[in-house]
């Protein structure tokens, strides 16, 4: 049987509450679940000791029964400092997108020609010595 820890949605319209949860790969996201680990509420400020609760035996018994954290669990593990940290790389995601880099452009050309108008009187001048 393929273990999950994940995330289960509780909580009301636009009030996410979410249960830690050992769970079978193959079931669905909010539906059975073999046992609950924790909870964590993302509608409380990061540094609130609340957010996030787990037991943290209970994980390392399924990690040690070969259950897979999620990507989210595994950085709340990771807070918590149950599983080294994993080296993560998106370099794409701070780049800008088409139109922001297409007014970028524009305003370093508009710079570029206000610098060389500023600059054309004062060479005039000079040459004019």
């Amino acid at each position: 049987m393929a273990m999950k820890i994940r995330l289960a949605r509780g909580g009301s319209k636009k009030r996410p509450f979410y249960a830690i949860v050992a769970a079978d790969s193959r079931m669905p996201r909010d539906g059975r679940f073999i046992e609950k680990l924790g909870t964590y509420n993302p509608m409380l400020p990061k540094d609130s000791e609340d957010r996030v609760k787990m037991d943290v035996e209970r994980v390392k018994h399924w990690l040690a029964q070969g259950a897979q954290p999620t990507d989210r669990v595994s950085r709340m593990l990771e807070a918590a400092g149950e599983l080294p940290k994993k080296d993560r790389s998106n370099p794409k995601k701070g780049t800008p997108g088409k139109a922001a880099q297409a007014r970028a452009e524009e305003k370093a050309e508009k710079a570029k020609a206000a610098e060389e108008a500023a600059n054309a009187p004062a060479e005039e001048a000079a040459a004019e010595e």
